[in-house]
């Protein structure tokens, strides 16, 4: 289902030129294109296809989702889309060739094919064979790679363990991601998470920094006395944009007391402190606050 999705989606955006390509392609893996044909293949794709964003509609998006649920290519373009699809066309998908061959590609792929290659691992079969391979992608130091990975993809938190999922969420959080857009966050809230946001927050405080806002996503019901205290001491000055995220993250860490205590004025403010009261604190109740954060230093 996700692959015919995302045919339909690149041959809408395809030129006559790029559909040519298309056709040739997949005759070429029918027939057994691997190892340097196929890098040729995804290397070819930048002619046909450009750094382009794919503009989804509402019920594209939808569609994605109701596809793989946590899964969305919103933050794809369209030579990525092609690619994801040549790699998707390979017939020998469920096999150890390519497993193989899917590994030696990022040998000498370049950032774009590199970002493409980690987008497909959600939609192959048999994931369980490429967490070694997607946990690399939390090393990195090119943040468009770290995100094709822990953006917008359920496999993380359906394959991570408990140390590189925490990794992964902790370096989400230091890189300034929007973490509304980690697949499962919600379902992963662990004590150990929260402490070590807890201690991040901390450390940019002593640095005389600013916190960014993906910091009050990641506190759960734990550590009651250090959430309290971080509530407590940044309300004072935060912006308004933070403080719609703070009686969020209050709500989700279980201080439904000192949510009570502050009832903001702020009309930013005010609709999220009624969300939280009323137990709306999921994930998504923070998308529109990220347009909006200007607070990171």
């Amino acid at each position: 289902m996700v692959r015919e999705l995302l045919t339909e989606l690149m041959e809408e955006r395809l030129s006559d030129n790029g559909r040519i390509f298309w056709n040739k392609a997949q005759s070429e893996l029918q027939e057994g294109a691997e190892g340097q044909g196929f890098a040729k293949l995804l290397a070819l794709a930048s002619r046909y296809a450009k750094r382009q964003p794919l503009g989804l509609t509402e019920t594209e998006l939808a569609a994605a989702e109701g596809a793989l649920p946590g899964w969305s290519p919103r933050a794809w373009n369209r030579l990525e889309l092609l690619r994801v699809n040549l790699i998707l066309a390979r017939p020998d998908l469920p096999g150890d060739s390519f497993e193989r061959d899917f590994e030696a590609q990022f040998r000498f792929a370049d950032e774009g094919e590199t970002c493409a290659l980690y987008r497909s691992i959600p939609l192959l079969p048999q994931g369980e064979r490429f967490v070694w391979r997607a946990t690399e992608a939390c090393r990195t130091n090119m943040q468009t790679v770290f995100e094709a990975i822990a953006l917008d993809s359920p496999y993380p938190v359906t394959h991570f363990d408990d140390t590189a999922w925490n990794q992964l969420v902790i370096k989400a959080l230091f890189l300034d991601c929007p973490l509304y857009r980690v697949s499962g966050l919600d379902q992963r809230l662990s004590p150990e998470l929260t402490r070590m946001a807890l201690d991040w927050a901390e450390e940019r405080h002593s640095a005389g920094r600013a916190y960014h806002l993906g910091l009050w996503l990641c506190l759960g019901p734990h550590d009651e006395a250090r959430v309290l205290r971080l509530l407590t001491d940044h309300w004072p000055s935060a912006s308004e944009t933070e403080r719609a995220a703070m009686v969020l993250a209050a709500e989700r860490a279980g201080q439904q007391a000192w949510l009570a205590s502050v009832e903001p004025q702020d009309p930013e403010v005010l609709p999220y402190w009624q969300n939280a009261k009323e137990g709306r604190s999921d994930q998504t109740q923070f998308a529109p606050l990220f347009a909006d954060d200007h607070s990171a230093q």
